[in-house]
């Protein structure tokens, strides 16, 4: 092997001996040697002996198998009988340490077979060879049903049930149970009677009476021990009375705390499970209007005399009920008590809604509370700046002490400043949560364009707003007619363009000397223009090209270089607004027309105007120009 370490899987206790390892070299070899032990689960026990024989124990022996290297801890003896569950074996006790010996302890009427697991460190072994069968002999039962108790019935009616006794308890054949009962507190004798089944149901007994009860087993050899009494109720009924004494505290316009007395326990006639507490509005005091009644209700678990009624409904009037309830169901309903909560503070507003923006006021409109909760006696407007800073301005109170106002102007506010609104509706109680809202004033020297509206025919896709001021900050609102009610479809804040170039345009364009300029420009590009127009009409029936060679105009030249720069054979440059072809010539674009020559040869055709209106052939050395019309006419390309 050229590593250091042998692997050896699967390991069986045959691996198990003295491992020898030599290292050679050509030289010499030296050797190590150790022991491998294996360690395995022990073998099954052997001959197992039966000895001792009683009615209710047997003494168990046998022989233990190898250890394999590791003691074995303890001994488990199973069970399995034939009469009840065949083929079942059982955990019956366990032996310690290396004990092969145990007494063990039986059930009367009952056919044993024995058999024996050793368990080491390593685990367990498997389960020995079975011992020969025994049988113990019948015998009266040792304890009674347990777990008696008596369910729900009908009135007038009792049934008494039973956890019944587990095959290995009987202890012998002919078990049944019997049953005795007595009302409590009542002097007379047992009733008794005797069933095999684990319940006995008991008819025409008194509604809610308590009984006494045992339960004893029984078999062909005899009576188990003497049973313990339970406590037990006949079967109830709904209870037969009301609380009394409702009565009905104040807490506060949202929160009552109401008290009643407890029925008697006579009028329970079952096992009193608490109390309930039923209310509904009968109208509000605001408008005095009548609500149907829709019942709420709140259940209090035990034996009880009060509850606390949340989530009413502030300065309306209520009727109030209460009964008791046990597990049959609902009593009677107390006589209605009549209550009225306080007035609350109102719900916020519906809405808040910005109507006209100006540099420094602001007209703000809003909507009635959902819920007044009492008399409204005015509004509170607040509001603050909170421009894009870490800083927040002071927040400022305005009352409006008018409770039929539903809009307000701001005055002295901060031109192109940002500000939140808010607006909460008052009782005599106090305010209640405000609605807010955000805005922007107008930038100092502009003017405010308040609330623009404009009609929109359903059936439309775009909409187009004209005369905005550019720079300006807009809320756009599509709504429905009736806008007031928030019906808001789409809401956006845009601005117009303009604003940063604004302060530029307004300095520049009143400056006298800047409007001088432009005048100039404008006179000098027109005189050109002029120019231009008088030169290329002029020249009558004759060529211009011949005219030109032959009177030679300076100023003209002059101006023809300023205008479209200078020509040269060298630049071998086209006209500006032509193309060069690959060969030289120069087709036209725009127009054929120019101040240069049209060419030279006799077929030029001019009308008394000097306009071109016929067909110029040229050399084909000079090359040709197609225009887009039927006309055809060659530039030679020279000074």
């Amino acid at each position: 092997m050229d590593m250091d370490t042998l692997f050896i899987s699967n390991v069986m206790l045959e691996d198990q001996g003295v491992y020898t390892c030599v290292a050679s070299t050509s030289l010499d070899s030296v050797t190590a040697k150790t022991r491998l032990i294996v360690l395995d689960v022990p073998d099954p026990a052997e001959d197992l002996q039966l000895s001792e024989h009683q009615n209710r124990s047997v003494r168990l022996s046998w022989k233990a198998g190898a250890s394999h290297n590791s003691p074995v801890n303890e001994s488990i003896i199973e069970f399995e009988e034939s009469r009840w569950e065949p083929g079942r074996w059982q955990e019956l006790a366990r032996a310690p340490g290396n004990t092969t010996t145990t007494l063990l302890s039986l059930a009367p009427y009952t056919n044993y077979q024995f058999r024996v697991v050793s368990v080491n460190a390593v685990g367990r072994s498997q389960p020995s060879k079975p011992s020969l069968r025994y049988a113990t002999p019948p015998a009266a039962p040792d304890k009674n049903p347990e777990n008696i108790r008596v369910e729900a019935s009908e009135p007038n009616e009792m049934v008494m049930k039973w956890e019944p006794l587990k095959p290995m308890e009987r202890n012998g054949p002919g078990l049944e149970y019997k049953v005795s009962w007595r009302q409590q507190g009542v002097e007379t004798e047992w009733n008794e009677e005797t069933v095999k089944k684990h319940s006995l149901t008991l008819r025409n007994t008194p509604t809610f009476v308590p009984y006494e009860i045992k339960v004893q087993a029984i078999n062909n050899l005899g009576a188990g021990p003497e049973p313990n009494i339970t406590t037990g109720y006949s079967g109830e009924d709904i209870p037969d009375a009301a609380p009394s004494g409702v009565s009905v505290d104040i807490v506060n316009s949202t929160l009552v705390k109401v008290f009643w007395l407890g029925i008697p326990r006579d009028k329970v006639r079952g096992h009193l499970r608490g109390y309930k507490v039923s209310w509904w509005k009968t109208k509000s005091m605001l408008d005095g209007k009548r609500h149907h009644p829709e019942k709420h209700f709140l259940t209090f678990v035990g034996d009880r005399n009060y509850g606390m009624i949340p989530g009413l409904e502030p300065f309306s009037e209520f009727r109030l009920t209460v009964l008791a309830y046990n597990s049959k169901g609902d009593g009677p309903e107390s006589a209605s008590v009549v209550f009225e909560t306080p007035e609350g503070v109102p719900e916020q507003p519906r809405f808040l809604k910005i109507l006209n923006f100006d540099k420094d006021s602001v007209t703000l409109s809003w909507g009635l509370p959902k819920r007044a909760n009492g008399h409204i006696t005015g509004y509170i407007l607040q509001y603050q700046i909170i421009n894009e800073t870490h800083e927040i301005g002071p927040l400022m109170d305005i009352s409006v002490a008018n409770h039929t106002t539903l809009n307000w102007r701001l005055m002295d506010l901060s031109p192109s400043t940002k500000y939140k609104f808010y607006v909460k509706a008052c009782t005599a109680k106090g305010c209640g949560k405000p609605v807010t809202e955000e805005g922007l004033t107008v930038a100092q020297g502009s003017k405010g364009i308040g609330k623009n509206s404009e009609a929109v025919n359903p059936t439309q896709k775009f909409h187009p707003i004209e005369a905005l001021e550019p720079g300006t900050e807009y809320t756009v609102r599509l709504v429905t007619k009736n806008w007031v009610d928030n019906n808001s479809i789409f809401e956006d804040v845009i601005e117009t363009r303009g604003r940063a170039y604004a302060g530029i345009y307004d300095g520049i364009s009143t400056q006298g000397w800047f409007i001088g300029l432009m005048c100039a420009i404008a006179l000098l590009t027109l005189m050109l223009l002029t120019i231009c127009f008088v030169r290329r009409n002029k020249g009558g029936k004759y060529s211009v090209k011949e005219k030109e060679d032959l009177h030679p105009d300076p100023e003209a030249q002059s101006i023809k270089d300023e205008i479209f720069g200078e020509y040269s054979d060298s630049d071998e440059k086209p006209l500006k607004g032509s193309l060069r072809s690959i060969n030289g010539d120069i087709k036209a674009t725009e127009s054929a027309d120019s101040l240069v020559d049209y060419g030279e040869g006799e077929h030029g055709m001019f009308n008394e105007d000097g306009s071109f209106i016929g067909a110029y052939a040229g050399s084909k050395e000079k090359g040709s120009v197609e225009g887009n019309g039927s006309s055809t006419a060659t530039f030679p390309l020279h000074a």
